[in-house]
C-alpha cells in the first residue's frame, strides 16, 4: 500500500498542508481544535514522519544545493538552464530557502561537492540533474540518506523521487513530422553522450527513423555548444549525401547551424529543415524562425521545487511526469527540394 503523505492528511482534515505541517512538528500557528484534528487523522492513517526530513527539521540550513558537471561556457549560453533555475526559485524564495549552485568539471567532484555539502549540513537537499543510465550519484545520495529530487528519468534513479517529461515521444513527434514533409535523409546532433536523456532521444529517434524507412545517417555527439553544432552541420553538410533535414539537441546548436548553412549558400527550409530541440526567443526572432520544441520549463522546474519541499515537509516522495513537449511548427521546415 502507498505511503500515506501529509498531502492525504491534509485532505481528510480539509486543512492545507502548511497546517497539517504546523500541527505534526509541533509549531505555532494552528489553532489547539484543528492540531488535535489534525493528528487523529494522522493515527488514523498511520502516518509516520519521513526519517531523513525528521533528522533535518532540528537543524535546517534553509539551502537547497544545485550542482550541474557542465561546460561552464554552455551553461552561459542555454536558456533552457536559466528558465529551470527560474522555477526552482520561484517555490523556493516564498519560504526563504536559497539555492545553492555549483559548477564543477565532471562527476567525480560532484560526488565530492555532495559529500561535502552533507557532512557540514550546508544543505537541507539537492536537485539531481543529468542523470546517467548507471549514476553514481544516485547510490550516494542513498547511502547518505540526502533528501533529493531527481529533474529527470524514469527509471535508473533508485529509490529517489523524480520529475520527468517523456523525452521518446517528443522526438518521435519530430521524426513524424519531417517524414511527414517527405524527408529521407534526417540526421541528429546530439548532446553529451553519457546522459540518459540523450540515449533516450537516441533510441526513439532510430526507431522512428526504423519505423519510416528512412536513410540511417550516423549521430553526431557533441557538448551542446555552438561551436561543436557549428563543426558537425559543416560535417553533414560536407557529406557525398547530405541530409535534407538536421535535428539539434538545444536551440544554441540549432542557430548555430543555420548560420553554417547560409554560410555555405543551403538555403533554410527549401534545401536543409532545421529542429531546435528546446523552444527560446533564439528560434523565434531568427530568420527563419526555428521549428521546435516547446515546453514550459519554468513551471517544471517549480513543480520539481513543489515536490521537493513536500518531502521535507514529511512526504514521501514519488515519480511525477510532466507534459510531453510540444512540436511547434515555424518557417524552417518544408518539404525537401530533392
Amino acid at each position: 500500500m502507498k505511503r500515506p503523505t501529509i498531502m492525504d492528511i491534509a485532505r481528510r482534515a480539509g486543512v492545507s498542508k502548511g497546517a497539517v505541517s504546523m500541527a505534526l512538528n509541533g509549531l505555532p500557528g494552528v489553532s489547539e481544535a484543528t492540531r488535535t484534528r489534525i493528528l487523529e487523522v494522522a493515527r488514523e492513517l498511520d502516518w509516520h514522519p519521513n526519517n531523513a526530513a525528521r533528522a533535518l527539521s532540528a537543524a535546517r540550513s534553509d539551502a537547497i544545493g544545485l550542482v550541474l558537471a557542465r561546460p561552464a561556457r554552455t551553461l552561459g549560453v542555454e536558456p533552457f538552464f536559466f528558465q529551470l533555475i527560474s522555477g526552482l526559485q520561484a517555490e523556493l524564495s516564498p519560504r526563504r530557502i536559497a539555492l545553492l549552485l555549483q559548477v564543477v568539471e565532471d562527476q567525480a567532484a560532484e560526488i565530492a561537492v555532495y559529500r561535502q555539502w552533507w557532512s557540514e549540513r550546508r544543505v537541507d537537499a539537492v536537485f539531481l540533474i543529468d542523470l546517467r543510465v548507471d549514476d553514481a550519484r544516485v547510490v550516494l545520495l542513498e547511502e547518505l540518506d540526502l533528501p533529493a529530487m531527481v529533474i529527470g528519468g524514469p527509471g535508473h534513479h533508485g529509490r529517489l523521487p523524480s520529475v520527468w517529461a517523456d523525452d521518446a515521444r517528443a522526438m518521435t513527434q519530430i521524426v513524424d513530422h519531417l517524414a511527414g514533409l517527405g524527408h529521407r535523409r534526417i540526421a541528429r546532433v546530439a548532446g553529451l553522450p553519457d546522459l540518459l536523456h540523450t540515449e533516450r532521444r537516441t533510441e526513439a529517434f532510430l526507431a522512428a527513423v526504423r519505423t519510416h524507412g528512412l536513410d540511417e545517417i550516423p549521430i553526431i555527439m557533441t557538448d551542446y555548444s555552438g561551436e561543436q553544432g557549428a563543426a558537425a552541420t559543416r560535417r553533414l553538410l560536407g557529406s557525398p549525401r547530405p541530409p535534407t533535414a538536421i535535428v539539434y539537441d538545444n536551440d544554441v546548436m540549432a542557430v548555430a547551424g543555420v548560420a553554417v548553412a547560409t554560410e555555405l549558400g543551403v538555403a533554410v527550409p527549401a534545401s536543409l529543415s532545421i529542429v531546435a530541440w528546446d523552444d527560446s526567443p533564439l528560434c523565434q526572432l531568427l530568420h527563419p524562425p526555428l521549428t521546435a520544441l516547446t515546453r514550459d520549463t519554468f513551471a517544471f522546474g517549480a513543480a520539481a521545487a513543489r515536490s521537493l519541499l513536500a518531502v521535507l515537509d514529511g512526504d514521501e516522495g514519488a515519480d511525477m511526469e510532466d507534459h510531453v513537449p510540444l512540436l511547434v511548427h515555424r518557417e524552417s521546415t518544408s518539404t525537401p527540394s530533392s
